[in-house]
C-alpha cells in the first residue's frame, strides 16, 4: 500500500533545526496523521507521498516551505496589567524566553514568547518558533492503512469531533 489521500500514516522522523535535533518520533511512538487532510506541513506530505512501509525519506523544507519567515508584525506590545492575577503580576510567567500560551480575539489559542518586561507593556513574539528556520527531515514510513469513516469525520484522535454531540442548534452553530 502507498501513502495517498485518506490513508493513515505511521512513521518515524528526526528533525534537525540548526545542527540540532529539534523533534524527533521513534519506533514505539510514532507520527500517526491521515494523510491529505491539511494536519501536517503541505510540502512534507508532498516529499512522502507515494512511499510504502520500510521505506525511509530524507529531504530539507527551505523556511517558505516550513514555517515561513518572521513577520515583524507579530511581535507586539501588551499591557503589563493583562498579566495580572488577583491584582499582582504574574513573575513567576513573565521573563525573557518564556512560551505562554495566550488567547486572540477569535478565540484561538496563540504561543507567544516573551521577549522583554517593561514597565507598563510585554513585548510578546507570535511567530511561530520554527520561522526562518531550514527543516531537516530524515524517517521511515512504519505502518500504511485506509482511514476508517469516522476517523475522517472525526480526525485520528478525535480532533474534528463536535463537542456538542453533532447538535449544533444546541450551540448556536458554535460547534467546534
Amino acid at each position: 500500500m502507498k501513502i495517498e489521500e485518506r490513508k493513515v500514516v505511521s512513521l518515524t522522523y528526526r528533525l534537525v533545526v540548526d545542527g540540532q535535533v529539534k523533534d524527533e518520533a521513534k519506533k514505539d511512538n510514532p507520527l500517526e496523521f491521515i494523510f491529505g487532510v491539511g494536519s501536517l506541513l503541505p510540502k512534507f506530505e508532498e516529499y512522502i507521498k507515494g512511499k510504502e512501509v520500510g521505506d525511509s525519506f530524507e529531504f530539507t523544507l527551505s523556511p517558505e516551505e516550513g514555517y515561513g519567515k518572521s513577520d515583524p508584525s507579530a511581535i507586539v506590545d501588551l499591557p503589563l496589567k493583562i498579566f495580572e492575577q488577583d491584582g499582582k503580576v504574574r513573575t513567576d510567567i513573565l521573563f525573557v524566553g518564556n512560551v505562554i500560551p495566550m488567547m486572540n480575539q477569535a478565540g484561538g489559542i496563540m504561543q507567544g514568547k516573551v521577549v522583554s518586561v517593561g514597565k507598563e507593556t510585554v513585548k510578546m513574539d507570535f511567530n511561530h518558533e520554527l520561522a526562518d528556520k531550514v527543516l531537516n527531515f530524515t524517517g521511515e514510513i512504519t505502518a500504511i492503512r485506509d482511514a476508517t469513516d469516522k476517523e475522517l469525520e472525526e480526525g485520528l484522535h478525535g480532533e474534528l469531533a463536535h463537542n456538542c454531540g453533532g447538535n449544533c442548534s444546541s450551540c448556536n452553530g458554535g460547534c467546534h
